[in-house]
């Protein structure tokens, strides 16, 4: 039989970050892998561990619950007890080899039990990695330690152990280590590759999520828009409002008790003046409720509003509550998921220890390696992408975010100071971000000029020019054309419209592209395709729907995937008659002469295309696997698309705008956050492209 590809990944002192590390490693396995498990032999209880229960979710795994670990604590110490751990480890054996017949990588999870341990007088997870037969991996928790010697000397002793275990170590990740070791670390060689990754403070510091999910604390304002920020002191509000707005930090939760409404007031107003550092929140003690003033100013100003928790508990019980809170990596901290996935790429290669993990090259493109590709080659641009609507909130979330995940340089058009007020009141960090005021900068006479020249034989007179460069598009789009920005992304408050018009005039097309058209990345279950043109051609006519099949087969191909393209119908092949499905046949005819390297066939009903096409054309090329779906009207390919994203859950990236001499994208105005971080990687992507 063979044997799954495992890996044990062992942590022997709380706070080590094995959440961290097995994320970076799963993400990275799960764009080559399609079948993972998580196993974990020995939990603390019965009930469903935390660790495992993230791990199944976020990464979408297969597996249930219940096949991801084996024992708990206590009837494995009576069973070490018992027998010296005979039965125990067949438990172990037994439902590793379940997992290892189904699954094509298991990722095993050792924790430190010092317990079990003294009862076996050796290490547990050693035995059972020696038993498994699979490698290990370290962790080491570093937080505390000032002395690189004291480090080296661990590593030594573990790479020993291991040794005298008879198991095979991989690598040790040393954790939350002082940046200022960080250039010791990586002067140590040794036979393995050794990890650093410094300590970080929003990783290390619980947030209000964590309170929210571990404690007894209700949250009262459900209109809180950043919950995942992080919390680096608490503070009880007793001294006079004066005293307390003095001394004020960063980060703060401000626990009050019920006399205190001033306190609660003053934050809030503190919160959102750029003269103030931005509290994290504030927590209401003894069953208090915000009064009903209070809620009467925020509705009135529209000012964002900090995170308001309530306790039944005294002040001085919910402080003991707040100091048992650990920092957490949770399935909602959205701002932490984003650091670590920036974490690895700054800190860690994960390729040294890939060579053993990876045995075959990847076939297709799943939904997770595409995310996770998407992001590497946005970091590898190394592009700066412009974000005209400042003042939207989803849009000021998704750049904290993609500054967390170092995918690309950022600007932001609005006035400094705004931005500052808005996104330090709602917890963010922009600090990397370049900020342009379209009403005061050095560039709008140039633009005016340009402008003029550009569109004058279109009866433009310099007048109007100044007042359309005016319009935050257009002055966008100039940033674009003179090269100040390498790619722009609008949409979230601005029509389609809006967002293209600009770019046709100024922009244009790319030499030879005739029509400028969209696609939409939709990430099913297990594959990732491309549907055409969903935003902007109403009804293209032959000639336009060939066009539109070459550029969508071409950005499928800047983007990775194997261009596959379905020209889709009511029929299949010569069965259908009529006028629309004689277009379509004619655009199929086209493209092939255009472009006879690509796989393109059409008339195809969609169900031929990507799933049963075989036993209808037997011979084809296309069906069955086509990854590019080109519709013949925006009709048809607009609900499709939100049909799928709506009612099969599948995630729809786009619009995405092709054939520009200068990618320049429009976001649905119903977009979330996800949507933008994505568009924004696609962009600074097709930004390179655009310069070769």
């Amino acid at each position: 039989m063979i044997r799954a590809k495992s890996l044990m990944v062992i942590s022997r002192a709380p706070q080590s970050g094995m959440r961290l590390v097995i994320m970076g490693i799963m993400g990275m396995l799960k764009q080559e892998v399609l079948d993972i498990a998580i196993y974990k032999p020995i939990v603390n209880s019965l009930k469903m561990d935390r660790d495992l229960e993230f791990f199944i979710k976020y990464f979408k795994l297969k597996q249930s619950g219940n096949s991801a670990f084996s024992l708990n604590l206590d009837i494995a110490s009576k069973l070490l007890a018992i027998d010296s751990g005979k039965e125990l480890f067949n438990r172990v054996l037994n439902d590793y080899e379940k997992l290892s017949r189904r699954y094509s990588f298991i990722v095993v999870e050792g924790k430190s039990n010092p317990k079990l341990d003294d009862i076996m007088g050796e290490d547990i997870n050693f035995e059972i990695a020696k038993r498994l037969q699979i490698p290990t991996i370290e962790l080491v928790n570093a937080k505390g330690v000032t002395s690189i010697t004291k480090i080296q000397e661990y590593i030594d002793y573990l790479i020993n152990l291991s040794k005298r275990s008879n198991v095979r170590l991989l690598g040790i990740f040393i954790n939350r280590l002082n940046p200022k070791l960080l250039s010791g670390i990586n002067s140590i060689k040794r036979s393995i590759p050794i990890f650093a990754i410094p300590e970080i403070r929003d990783l290390s510091s619980p947030s209000i999520l964590d309170i929210i999910s571990q404690t007894d604390v209700k949250l009262i304002n459900q209109s809180s828009v950043v919950l995942d920020r992080a919390i680096y002191k608490v503070r009880i509000g007793t001294m006079q409002l004066r005293n307390y707005l003095e001394s004020m930090e960063s980060g703060e939760l401000i626990v009050v008790s019920k006399d205190r409404f001033d306190i609660i007031i003053g934050a809030l107003v503190a919160n959102y003046s750029k003269n103030y550092p931005a509290v994290a929140g504030v927590l209401l003690t003894e069953k208090m409720a915000t009064p009903s003033e209070i809620d009467k100013i925020i509705e009135a100003t529209g000012i964002p509003v900090i995170p308001i928790l309530s306790t039944d508990r005294d002040t001085q019980s919910a402080i003991e509550m707040l100091q048992k809170v650990s920092p957490e990596i949770g399935l909602e901290s959205i701002r932490k998921l984003a650091l670590v996935e920036g974490i690895f790429i700054q800190h860690i290669d994960l390729n040294r220890i890939k060579m053993y993990l990876i045995a075959d090259e990847p076939k297709g493109m799943n939904p997770i390696r595409f995310k996770y590709q998407l992001y590497n080659r946005a970091r590898e641009s190394k592009s700066n992408i412009l974000l005209i609507e400042s003042e939207d909130d989803r849009v000021l979330r998704a750049v904290d975010i993609a500054l967390r995940r170092d995918l690309c340089k950022i600007t932001l058009l609005g006035k400094k100071d705004k931005i500052e007020q808005k996104s330090g009141a709602l917890g963010l960090d922009l600090s990397k971000a370049k900020v342009i005021d379209q009403h005061n900068n050095p560039y709008t006479e140039q633009f005016i000029n340009k402008f003029y020249e550009l569109r004058r034989d279109k009866g433009v007179v310099r007048a109007v020019a100044k007042d359309i460069i005016a319009q935050p598009n257009y002055f966008a789009t100039m940033m674009l054309f003179f090269g100040y920005v390498d790619g722009i992304v609008s949409g979230a408050t601005h029509t389609t419209r809006e967002t293209i018009k600009p770019p046709l005039e100024i922009i244009k097309g790319k030499d030879g592209v005739e029509v400028i058209s969209s696609i939409f990345f939709m990430l099913m279950n297990s594959r990732v395709l491309l549907f055409g043109d969903c935003a902007v051609n109403v009804n293209p006519t032959a000639e336009e729907l060939a066009q539109i099949a070459i550029s969508s087969a071409e950005t499928a191909k800047e983007f990775g995937i194997e261009p596959i393209v379905a020209m889709l119908s009511y029929s299949t092949s010569c069965t259908g008659i009529g006028r629309d499905s004689d277009r379509v046949r004619e655009a199929t005819k086209i493209a092939q002469r255009l472009a006879p390297e690509i796989a393109i066939e059409g008339p195809m009903q969609y169900d031929v295309a990507i799933d049963s096409g075989k036993h209808k054309i037997p011979n084809s090329r296309v069906a069955g696997r086509a990854t590019v779906l080109i519709f013949p009207d925006l009709n048809i390919a607009n609900s499709t698309y939100k049909g799928l994203q709506r009612g099969n859950k599948s995630v729809a990236i786009g619009p995405i705008l092709q054939g520009l001499k200068r990618p320049c994208n429009d976001l649905s105005r119903g977009c979330s956050v996800d949507d933008i971080v994505d568009t924004i990687a696609i962009t600074a992507i097709q930004s390179k492209s655009s310069h070769r």
